[in-house]
């Protein structure tokens, strides 16, 4: 069942409803990367977003958004900002990425607050791309 229709607005998950649900040890291995690297919290969030409506999972550092974890079966999406600031850093790596990250890049269009980056994570390779592009918008401690 898609996770929208699991959970509405009055019926917020738990942690361990989203753990469940994605079932991927890639997710608890990103969740565990920015809660011990940032020491930061998740904040689950409601989005009636038509992209990805439902529960997410923010992170913030200092007020500003790392990313946002959206839920799906099997496998999550991270929606990364990479913003002006960013720019520059992110096309000094982005080589080093996987062929599927690099591709979305490319295919993204660039707006003027940044690329609005979705990215399927479905891999290691791809985990690791996030846990990299990550890294340009907050230094971790």
């Amino acid at each position: 069942m898609e996770w929208n229709k699991l959970y509405n607005s009055y019926n917020p998950p738990t942690i361990d409803d989203i753990n469940e649900y994605i079932n991927s040890k890639l997710w608890q291995d990103l969740n565990a990367f920015l809660q011990n690297a940032y020491r930061i919290q998740p904040k689950l969030s409601y989005s009636k977003c038509s992209m990805q409506p439902g529960w997410n999972v923010k992170y913030q550092k200092n007020g500003k958004s790392l990313c946002t974890l959206y839920p799906m079966e099997g496998y999550f999406i991270v929606l990364l900002v990479i913003g002006n600031k960013e720019v520059h850093q992110a096309e000094n790596i982005i080589h080093l990425c996987s062929r599927y990250t690099q591709d979305l890049y490319q295919k993204t269009a660039f707006s003027t607050v940044g690329s609005w980056l979705m990215i399927n994570v479905t891999d290691r390779l791809i985990l690791d791309d996030v846990i990299n592009l990550v890294q340009i918008k907050a230094k971790s401690k």
